[in-house]
Order: C-alpha cells, then structure tokens, then sequence
C-alpha cells in the first residue's frame, strides 16, 4: 500500500529535523469564499491543514473556534459547502494534505458510507471525529482505512496505559489533546511537563505520527520542537475575528501569523 500524502508530510518534516505544522480553521469563516482563500493563503507555509465542519454545539471547543463556527452557520455554511471547499483546495497548485474535522452528528444525518464517498471523491485525506471515541469509531475507522483515509484517534492526559496501547495499536495517526480543557484554554501545564507524558505515547507508538493541540499559539509553539507535529487553532480563529472587528482583511492577516509560526519551529 502506498504511504498517505499524511505519512509523506511527516517524513519531509523529519527529514528536515522539525515538526509539521498543522492549523486548524473553520469551513466557511467568514465566508465560504474568503475560507478558501484562506487554505490558499497559508498552504505554502503549512504543512498539513485541519478544516473543522461546523456544528451548532461543539463540545470541545472553546470560544475562539466556537464564534468561526457561529459565523459559518450563520452564512449558510452545510457539509455540502466544505466538500466543494476542498475540492477548489485540492485543485489548487500549491495544496497540502486535508484532514476534515468534526462532530458525529452531522457525519451520521449526511450518512456514514455517502460520507466517505464525498471524502474519497474530494480529496479528503484524514478524519478526525472528536465525539466518536475508540473502541466505538472502530466500524467507522476501518470503513475509513479501506477508502485510504487516515482516521485520528484522540489520546489526552486521563487515558490509561492499558487504553493507549489499544487505541495506538488501531491508529495510524495520534493526536494528543495536551490537557483537560476546551480548545483555546491557556496551557495549565509547562511544555515539559506536557512532552514528558507525549515522550511516553511515542515509546508504545514509535511507527505512528503524533501530533499535539490545545493550548498551542505563537509564544509556546517553538517549545514542541521535538514533537512529531503542532497543532494551532483557536489562535489562528481569534486573528480573523479580530481582522473582522478592525475592518483588515483576515485573509492578509491569518497568511502572515501562519508565516511567523512556521519560522518559529524551524
């Protein structure tokens, strides 16, 4: 089986002795148009890109990502929308890998099959699903692996060790939530405290790629070098709502913040 362009982006990354850099934003903030532009904006200085579906109750995130959300929804922004967002992505010279994020619900009225159909068709490269936990996404994460998508499985600081070590055995790809919050919480525990327990997970899953959110902006980012790869997105979600409340263009904006991250971890 071919490696994943996900498998491909983290072996550049190592090659190049950093951590990839992943961002996190929501389909259709601030507009479905000004969305895509955004993707095309930062795709050369990113390199793996988290787009998040929105839903009208997110429970793990936090006010940042909640209010892309609100302005997503309230433009009209369906699931539909986000599949022709990726498809334009994809299209787009410069393009990197896609991982789709979102909530089960909305995964489950679109229907599971017709779903990994439109993700295959648009070039949706991963999945991550916050709400469909491990061992209940195992159905849906094999349906998954047969289409050639990566689905996410989700560790965080209360999984016992018996538990990760089925959760990394039935994974291809890790994502450590790095403490017990919402997304955008400021970090309640130091980097180092933080990397000792990722050190951890990388000792049972040497082969996988595990990357670290939550809590990780433009200040800490360069404190996580040795992760396999950096997770930021409320902070990128908070530049637009800013760029909109001061009449910039977010586009401008989010495309130079992400620039900067990306020295910062070089």
């Amino acid at each position: 089986m071919n490696p994943s362009s996900i498998d491909l982006a983290f072996k550049k990354c190592k090659k190049e002795k950093r951590p990839a850099l992943l961002t996190y934003t929501v389909s259709g903030d601030p507009s479905k148009k000004k969305s895509l532009e955004i993707l095309k904006t930062i795709s050369k200085n990113v390199d793996i890109i988290e787009l998040g579906f929105a839903h009208n109750t997110p429970i793990a995130d936090g006010g940042e990502i909640q209010n892309s959300a609100y302005r997503a929804i309230k433009n009209g922004t369906k699931l539909n929308d986000t599949f022709q967002i990726v498809k334009k992505f994809k299209k787009f010279k410069d393009t990197k890998p896609l991982i789709l994020m979102g909530y089960w619900n909305l995964i489950l009225q679109h229907g599971e099959s017709k779903f990994i159909k439109n993700c295959k068709q648009f070039g949706v490269n991963g999945l991550i699903v916050v709400d469909l936990p491990y061992p209940e996404n195992k159905k849906f994460s094999n349906k998954c692996k047969r289409n050639g998508i990566i689905f996410v499985q989700l560790l965080s600081p209360t999984t016992s060790h018996k538990r990760m070590k089925k959760i990394i055995r039935n994974s291809s790809m890790l994502y450590y939530i790095s403490m017990l919050s919402t997304t955008g919480g400021k970090l309640k525990l130091s980097p180092k405290v933080i990397l000792k327990k990722y050190k951890k997970i990388k000792k049972l899953a040497k082969n996988k790629s595990c990357v670290i959110g939550f809590g990780i902006t433009s200040k800490n980012i360069s404190s996580f070098k040795t992760a396999d790869g950096c997770v930021v997105g409320s902070e990128i979600c908070k530049k637009i709502s800013k760029s909109i409340k001061s009449g910039q263009n977010p586009v401008t904006n989010v495309g130079i913040m992400v620039k900067k991250l990306k020295q910062k971890i070089i």
